[in-house]
């Protein structure tokens, strides 16, 4: 073969491989399979989570102010009683001797007194008649007055004696429901430190609150007089509503975390809540009634640069994601785009437009199943889905939330870790989801 002829093969193989090896990137690049989602219309809440106990506006705890062995019980745990109504005796044996030992002691200074109440009657008229000396008259005087303020000692002991029996007997300080019951006949209270707590006590069950925990981060979020909804354990399925009564001052730190207390008022005519469950409060710090919305995955949608050089869009211009080179960082993941997007979401809770007016991109498909940029402005947020307004964008429009494609990048855009769950990552930094 001369050297003519081998250059010539030489370079139909060259050719036949880079046409194979251009036609293989097309077929890549025209096999990446997207996934969509519709922009919806409808409405939109964003909340604020925290966790808190269910309990009775009023609870009054029953305790008793004397000692002694518990020898009835006249309640017991879901009674209802009345305010005035007797709930258990103590054994009085020996509170009532010691009415007896009193009274006692009152007649025997009460003898003392009227012996000396005679006795100084009688000096006095001496003293008048000059047979006894001053000092021995002052000195009677003395002792009647002794006499007397030992009477009223007495009587005071005999009081006090009286009492103490009459606190052998416990009665109900309200109207309510037995929450608690901790005493059993012969059982031995010892009130010598503390009154000891034999009986709580709930004033009314069909109105409750929760004593719920808010981070430091969302405490100014919160208001009094604002709407919450909250579930419970027991009904997984069931939403209850709730109102914002107080905002608590006194903050809490628990492992460095700062918290405050927010009491959320309830109704509960059903009678399905009960003292002590654990309640997941959502507070709605925004909301709007009619708007665009789009699931969050679409905003973190970013395409690798063979997806935009595949459907002709300059990246050079486009944002790049995290597995095609540099990544641009996409407006709404700014420091000051959050913080703007948490101040609109507050404005919209507030009946306000939102202060945030960063843009972002969603990426549709053209007639020509090219990837197309659309500019979009997000606003409010529920950590799923987010409220979006932008020209172009129409109800029932199919956006690309992700590729099925090994040349797909993360949706997650760049610097965040892919294994952090869609909730936690709202693209204008919206609170955070239940449950974070």
């Amino acid at each position: 073969m001369t050297r003519k002829s081998l250059t010539i093969v030489v370079g139909l193989a060259v050719a036949a491989a880079a046409a194979i090896w251009w036609y293989r990137r097309e077929s890549a690049a025209g096999a990446v399979t997207y996934r969509f989602a519709s922009v919806e219309r409808g409405p939109l809440q964003s909340t604020v989570s925290a966790t808190g106990s269910l309990d009775a506006v009023t609870t009054v705890q029953v305790g008793t102010q004397v000692s002694g062995q518990v020898s009835e019980i006249y309640v017991d745990f879901n009674d209802r009683v009345k305010k005035g109504q007797l709930l258990a005796r103590i054994d009085p044996t020996l509170l009532q001797q010691s009415v007896l030992d009193a009274q006692a002691v009152l007649e025997r200074n009460v003898a003392e007194r009227d012996q000396a109440q005679r006795e100084n009657d009688r000096n006095k008229s001496l003293y008048e008649r000059k047979v006894l000396t001053e000092v021995e008259y002052q000195t009677s005087q003395y002792k009647l007055a002794v006499a007397e303020a030992s009477v009223k000692s007495a009587r005071v002991s005999l009081e006090r004696a009286r009492r103490n029996l009459a606190y052998t007997e416990i009665y109900a300080p309200i109207d309510g429901v037995v929450v608690e019951r901790n005493v059993d006949v012969g059982q031995t209270v010892a009130a010598s430190l503390q009154a000891p707590q034999l009986f709580l006590i709930a004033n009314d069950l069909s109105q409750m609150e929760i004593l719920a925990r808010v981070d430091e981060s969302d405490i100014g979020a919160i208001h009094e007089g604002q709407a919450a909804r909250f579930t419970v354990q027991p009904y997984p399925n069931e939403t209850f509503p709730g109102t914002v009564r107080q905002v608590r001052l006194q903050s809490t730190t628990q492992e460095n975390v700062v918290n405050y207390t927010v009491v959320v008022s309830v109704r509960n005519e059903s009678g399905k809540l009960l003292p002590g469950m654990t309640a997941t409060v959502s507070f709605i710090t925004g909301s709007v009634d009619d708007a665009l919305i789009v699931p969050n995955a679409a905003l973190r949608f970013r395409p690798t640069n063979a997806m935009l050089a595949a459907s002709g869009v300059d990246t050079t211009v486009a944002p790049r994601a995290s597995g095609g080179g540099k990544a641009a960082t996409p407006a709404a993941a700014t420091p000051a785009a959050r913080g703007a997007s948490r101040s609109g979401e507050a404005g919209a809770a507030a009946g306000g437009a939102p202060a945030s007016r960063a843009t972002t991109r969603l990426w549709v498909l053209d007639a020509d199943k090219r990837l197309h940029p659309l500019p979009v402005q997000p606003g409010l947020t529920d950590g799923q889905k987010t409220v979006v307004s932008g020209t172009g964008l129409e109800a029932g429009m199919q956006v690309v939330i992700g590729a099925a494609s090994g040349d797909a990048a993360p949706p997650a855009a760049s610097g965040t870790s892919p294994f952090q769950s869609t909730q936690q990552r709202g693209p204008t930094g919206g609170p955070r989801p239940p449950g974070f």
